[in-house]
């Protein structure tokens, strides 16, 4: 594909080039199977991710056309960075980290910052670049000198705690690594030694840095015990004994639950798992693929929307009487409803997803006696025709609100996450991350942050819904069946009536010694 790099002024804009994901046999809905289906069109721009208050995201929107450095250049002639008509194109990776290093008189925009950081990692481990910026550092403000003081050092001082302040606030997992906590400590004490009154500042930073990490650590170990009672319970297969209905008759109720596991996992993925999950081989020697493929807040995301999807599958099968089926059916397309309202829609789609299942989409009699317009309703907000087109100005909508909330309610956005994903992928896949003479894209990295940013935006809204235990434990842990329970269920709710229906039956019964 081509990549982004001009050479002159352009009569007309680029639209994002339209790459479709490779399609799995699988039926499971996984958040990559669910949006590869549909070609979106080339002619077609996608809406960007817009602003919600004064933010990152807010920075990037202010910026259009690319991060537009005001600092005079200080390179010599093999570093320059290439710059056209006032913003950033390209540049050699030393050339990038040189325009990352504060001095003096200068710090990085935290747009740059943001957008280095983030796909830099591509090309250098993020330990080594941070002790790169540190040996820079010393080099240029002569840091191992005896006689340095602040005269000499201006405001360099407060320049490099800002960077590590927003290194350590953009990117706090990458200090999970020992190296990087050891390089940080080594620079803080050095800084500290020459700027006394900025201890207080470096503590601060410090802390904040190990409450985040504290909290992801907490986040994971409690992951790792609700998935590991949903195995348990899923392996038993034990036949239900309630219902989604019984447990939370309030459809309201059920999708504020739902939205506060959304924000939850949401909010604990790093925006360089994005880059990371694109990551396809090692592309230096300094950069190993293992180091790389850092994504388990992503992946355990991903695992949250397939839940879901096959919960809501469950829950209807489980039932034989047909009435008590329309009933959950009837249920999920309400809670789908308050999704809508409440800006979760990633929720929504994971619901409408496990009603589109071939396993529920089958039940014709049940289907029958359900209020089909409130599916047809929800169905739409996921036309997958002019890309999406339906589901982005609803989106746009809620982001519209977000931005002039009055209320905690009203900030909330929860994209539909594989369509987000998508856009990122074919941001990544369309245009080449290293130019044709070596230089670095940098506006590719640019296009992939200011992107990114919007998603960091929404990570941060606190859920204002009060947490209800019981409902929370029962949406996490309560048994979903396989497939093939899934489908044998479906054949005990209404028998098979084609031939294929059969045959799939007998050889289903035939595998779990069913007679």
């Amino acid at each position: 594909m081509g990549m982004i790099k001009r050479q002159h002024k352009r009569g007309s804009s680029r639209s994002q080039p339209a790459i479709g994901l490779k399609q799995t046999s699988k039926s499971r809905p996984s958040i990559f199977g669910t949006i590869a289906k549909e070609k979106p069109n080339k002619k077609e721009k996608r809406l960007s991710v817009g602003p919600q208050m004064i933010s990152l995201s807010r920075m990037f929107d202010l910026r259009p056309s690319g991060y537009d450095s005001q600092v005079p250049s200080h390179y010599t002639e093999d570093e320059a960075l290439i710059f056209e008509e006032g913003n950033l194109m390209a540049g050699s990776l030393e050339a990038l980290i040189q325009h990352l290093v504060p001095t003096t008189n200068y710090h990085p925009d935290r747009t740059y910052v943001f957008a280095f950081l983030l796909s830099s990692r591509l090309y250098i481990k993020p330990h080594i670049l941070l002790k790169e910026v540190c040996q820079i550092c010393v080099f240029q403000q002569n840091l191992a000198e005896d006689e340095i003081n602040q005269e000499k050092l201006g405001t360099f001082g407060p320049n490099i705690l800002q960077l590590l302040g927003e290194w350590t606030e953009m990117f706090p997992y990458d200090f999970r690594d020992d190296r990087m906590m050891k390089q940080l400590k080594e620079i803080t004490q050095r800084i500290i030694s020459i700027y006394p009154e900025l201890q207080t500042d470096f503590a601060s930073l410090t802390h904040n840095l190990i409450n985040k990490l504290s909290s992801l650590h907490k986040y994971e170990e409690e992951l790792s015990k609700i998935n590991t009672e949903a195995v348990r319970k899923s392996s038993i297969q034990e036949v239900p004994t309630t219902d989604i209905t019984e447990i939370c008759p309030s459809p309201l109720e059920c999708a504020q639950q739902l939205t506060h596991i959304e924000l939850e996992r949401l909010g604990q993925i790093g925006p360089e798992e994005f880059v990371q999950a694109f990551a396809k081989e090692p592309v230096s020697s300094e950069t190993s693929f293992k180091d790389m493929k850092k994504t388990s807040n992503l992946e355990a995301y991903v695992n949250w929307f397939n839940r879901l999807s096959y919960l809501v599958t469950t829950e209807i099968c489980s039932h034989l009487k047909k009435k008590n089926r329309v009933k959950v059916i009837e249920y999920f397309l309400d809670v789908g409803k308050e999704c809508i309202n409440i800006g979760n829609f990633n929720s929504l789609i994971a619901i409408i997803a496990g009603l589109n299942m071939s396993q529920v989409s089958r039940l014709k009699k049940t289907w029958a006696k359900v209020n089909t317009a409130k599916f047809e309703i929800l169905e739409h907000q996921m036309d997958p025709s002019n890309n999406f087109g339906s589901y982005r100005s609803c989106l746009k909508a809620a982001m519209w609100r977000s931005e002039g909330a009055t209320n905690a309610r009203e900030k909330i956005v929860i994209p539909f996450f594989s369509l987000f994903v998508k856009d990122l992928y074919f941001l990544n896949e369309g245009h080449s991350s290293k130019l044709e003479n070596g230089n670095i894209n940098f506006e590719k990295f640019w296009q992939l942050a200011k992107q990114i940013s919007g998603l960091v935006t929404w990570q941060q809204v606190q859920c204002p819904f009060e947490k209800k235990a019981d409902v929370l434990h029962y949406i996490l842990t309560n048994p979903v069946f396989s497939e093939s329970n899934l489908s044998l269920a479906s054949f005990e709710c209404e028998a098979p009536f084609s031939k294929n229906e059969k045959e799939r039956h007998k050889d289903l019964k035939s595998k779990v010694g069913i007679s």
